[in-house]
């Protein structure tokens, strides 16, 4: 079977995972697409190839696409506070929905997409935490979970960006935006809750634009008392550099460089430094699309769920209440509901 998928939201990563379906995976389509900005929806669509005798459309609104007999699954890569009603509709049609980070803005919002899928009976999103896919970060889970380095103690991120965008980006979306990453992925590799979050705050770059507090540290605590230190630096200049260590009672499983070669002249050697976050993960956004499309046609789910989703916008609530406070902050994250057990 090949997955017929309505996309909405054609901005850069919506644009990109179209090139990813129709271009580089395999037992998909895109047969829809939506966007706020009509005329940018229908360049895209006049770009795509025709499946059988259709050609891609452009519908008029969120609800119209969903709704459209020729789409099997849809992808929601439009702007956060959009997703919650999107993504309810999707599961009330009874169509798989992947859905680009955040899940909803709020926690309540993602509790609400989990009461509709448990209502609905089925699984049926999948959220866009793509650094589970990466080859390093599940070669980083493999060597954890066989044990050989013992109890694993601490963990040290970096996530470096060159800049940030030129629009109103805030202190809080360096938690929000950024931040977020590690704290799925965290959970993930230690496969326990994120309890407590503190955030401290460095002498401030002078890189960064007027009213941003940047670089930040943000300290996890484990439910198992592991600690995570998560330093956010998001006008490094030099590249986009996402770094991982975790450090075990025998010893230590780090995420590699990620250059191809290593140049060696002129008494110096070095390596290339990603561009940005599609340099970075272009592979892990791969894997991840084709195992959503693979499910899909499976009629499984796979992959982060609703509940990964709400648990990171808790996660996110305790730590801008931190960073607003300068207190360590619990986090009030309730029982997972059997429906997500693993």
């Amino acid at each position: 079977m090949s997955v017929r998928v309505g996309v909405i939201g054609v901005g850069m990563i919506g644009q990109d995972h179209i090139r990813r379906i129709t271009q580089v995976l395999t037992g998909g389509s895109v047969t829809a697409v939506n966007d706020v900005d009509a005329a940018r929806a229908g360049q895209v669509a006049a770009g795509l190839p025709s499946v059988g005798q259709h050609r891609a459309v452009t519908h008029a609104t969120a609800q119209d696409l969903i709704a459209d007999g020729n789409v099997d699954a849809v992808l929601v890569a439009s702007w956060g506070p959009a997703h919650e009603e999107q993504v309810v509709a999707a599961i009330a049609a009874g169509k798989p929905v992947f859905c680009e980070k955040p899940l909803a803005p709020s926690s309540a919002a993602c509790q609400r997409i989990m009461d509709a899928e448990m209502a609905a009976g089925r699984r049926l999103v999948q959220v866009g935490f793509m650094r589970r896919y990466d080859a390093g970060y599940r070669a980083m889970k493999a060597a954890l979970d066989d044990g050989g380095l013992g109890a694993p103690l601490l963990m040290h991120c970096a996530h470096r960006n060159p800049s940030v965008p030129d629009y109103g980006f805030t202190t809080e979306m360096i938690i929000s935006d950024s931040a977020v990453h590690e704290m799925d992925v965290v959970r993930w590799l230690f496969g326990e809750e994120i309890v407590a979050a503190s955030v401290l705050t460095p002498r401030r770059s002078g890189q960064a634009p007027e009213g941003l507090q940047d670089p930040l540290i943000l300290l996890l605590e484990m439910a198992g008392g592991v600690l995570v230190d998560d330093e956010l630096f998001l006008n490094a200049g030099y590249g986009y550099d996402v770094r991982g260590e975790v450090v075990c009672e025998t010893g230590t499983v780090a995420l590699a460089d990620v250059s191809e070669v290593i140049v060696r002249s002129g008494n110096r050697h070095g390596g290339r430094v990603p561009v940005d976050w599609r340099d970075r993960f272009i592979r892990a956004y791969d894997a991840e699309l084709q195992e959503w499309l693979n499910a899909v046609a499976a009629g499984t789910s796979t992959g982060p769920t609703s509940w990964d989703g709400f648990a990171a916008a808790v996660v996110t609530d305790a730590a801008l209440e931190a960073l607003r406070t300068g207190q360590r902050t619990a986090v009030s994250m309730p029982e997972r509901p059997e429906f997500y057990a693993k």
